[in-house]
């Protein structure tokens, strides 16, 4: 790939930016995907969101259109280089991508799903539009009557008249505005268990049998979709021994937890325990038995029980520390290399989850101390002088309203905190005379 030392418009003799000129650039494979991409457009105060153009000429031709920018006025464009892609972060030195033909707009765009792109031009903003006079909204629909037929026997049918309520989302319109009906799907079950009876309510389910014409509110289809999807700590145990041995590792559980999956498959012991058992080899080859597997690592999942809890309070600006994606994945590589881990052991963790970071524009995190993990998952391991690192990190997405609250709980203050101490780190887990474990684990409460 031909380098790029810099990547801005070089002035011409008269002191105006003149664009850069060079081969035509193959064009970036990710444009073409099923999945819409859009395009942030910014002149002075104004902004306008648009679908992103495939090529640089649309592009311009657009951001002209847009800004209503004279033919002889001096135009150029430009991208914030933490909003471009990586590959042109990696590229540029300074604040600002110059998009001056079709090789730094392919460079910017690649691999982005929302770009901001500015119009810088001498010419004068067009006039603001006249004002309308506007209406008040409508008052919001926070409460609507809701009746259900429920056949208690064979031919015995009752109704019940009831209200559904909601603390602040309107029943009458949708996200963007849009006016409803205020009709709603849902299922409404009656189980019968001696003289208990209980019903269980089931929100909107999106199925073929659903007429045209019914919206679904993208607030409420995400809770529904985040309360079906049990949050989980995914975690990988590996072992470094000196020589040759059998060991048992046991995994114990409290009544909070539970086990998911395994590999390879754990022996249940009751009372929420299960065991591997294992021979260990010099260089981190793990036998297992039952399965006659040789791995690398075993891996299992856990499963808190937080439905009393809001994920969310495990972490805030008292315990945790928040930054943007692009300070927070180099930031993370430098805390798992001071606690120890070697540059294949992080950059696998990492990789493994850099795919659930790039969908939040900014991170909190913190590590959980020892003594909390062991209460809630306990491990053991049938080895003398055995060197324990239990590393688990936990991590939420944090919108930018959420940000201010962690002003004094950013990158800078995160970098000064001792880790080491609150993971319980030891010295003795560099020393290959000692039998050691090395467990890594996250958990996304997003």
């Amino acid at each position: 790939m031909q380098s790029i030392k810099s990547i801005s418009p070089p002035p011409s003799s008269d002191g105006v930016a003149q664009p850069i000129t060079s081969p035509t650039s193959q064009r970036a494979m990710s444009r073409h995907g099923h999945h819409a991409r859009y395009l942030t457009l910014v002149h002075d105060d104004r902004e306008t969101v648009r679908v992103m153009p495939d090529n640089f000429a649309d592009a311009e031709a657009l951001a002209r259109e847009w800004a209503r920018v004279r033919p002889d006025s001096n135009f150029h464009l430009r991208v914030p280089v933490e909003y471009a892609s990586l590959q042109a972060s990696r590229l540029v030195q300074g604040p600002y991508l110059w998009i001056a033909n079709a090789e730094t707009y392919d460079i910017a765009i690649a691999g982005v799903h929302g770009l901001r792109m500015e119009v810088i031009t001498d010419a004068p903003l067009p006039p603001p539009e006249s004002p309308r006079a506007a209406s008040p909204p409508p008052d919001p629909v926070l409460e609507m009557p809701a009746s259900f037929n429920l056949e208690l026997n064979p031919g015995q049918v009752v109704g019940i008249d009831t209200i559904c309520a909601s603390d602040d989302l309107d029943m009458s319109r949708t996200e963007d505005g849009t006016i409803v009906d205020g009709n709603f799907f849902g299922m409404l079950k009656i189980t019968h268990d001696g003289d208990d009876h209980s019903m269980a309510f089931s929100g909107t389910r999106l199925t073929d049998a659903i007429p045209p014409g019914y919206f679904i509110d993208a607030r409420t289809m995400g809770r529904l979709i985040a309360a079906d999807k049990p949050i989980t700590a995914k975690c990988q145990l590996s072992i470094l021994t000196v020589e040759q041995q059998y060991c048992d590792i046991t995994l114990a559980f409290s009544p909070m937890w539970k086990l998911g999956v395994t590999w390879p498959p754990a022996e249940p012991l009751g009372d929420n325990k299960v065991k591997f058992f294992l021979r260990v080899h010099p260089g981190g080859a793990l036998e297992h038995f039952d399965s006659e597997m040789v791995v690398t690592s075993i891996y299992y999942e856990a499963m808190p029980d937080l439905s009393n809890v809001e994920p969310a309070s495990y972490i805030s600006p008292a315990n945790g520390f928040a930054m943007p994606l692009m300070e927070f994945i180099p930031h993370l590589c430098r805390m798992l290399d001071s606690l120890g881990l070697s540059i294949q052991a992080r950059t696998q963790f990492v990789s493994n989850s850099v795919s659930a970071f790039g969908g939040h524009k900014n991170i909190a995190y913190r590590f959980m101390q020892p003594h909390r993990l062991s209460a809630a998952i306990d491990l053991s391991v049938t080895a003398d002088r055995c060197v324990w690192t239990r590393i688990f990190l936990m991590w939420r997405g944090v919108l930018d309203d959420e940000m201010p609250n962690f002003a004094q709980a950013g990158e800078k203050a995160a970098s000064a905190k001792d880790w080491k101490a609150v993971v319980g780190y030891s010295e003795g887990s560099k020393d290959p005379k000692n039998f050691r474990v090395l467990e890594i684990s996250i958990m996304d409460l997003s």
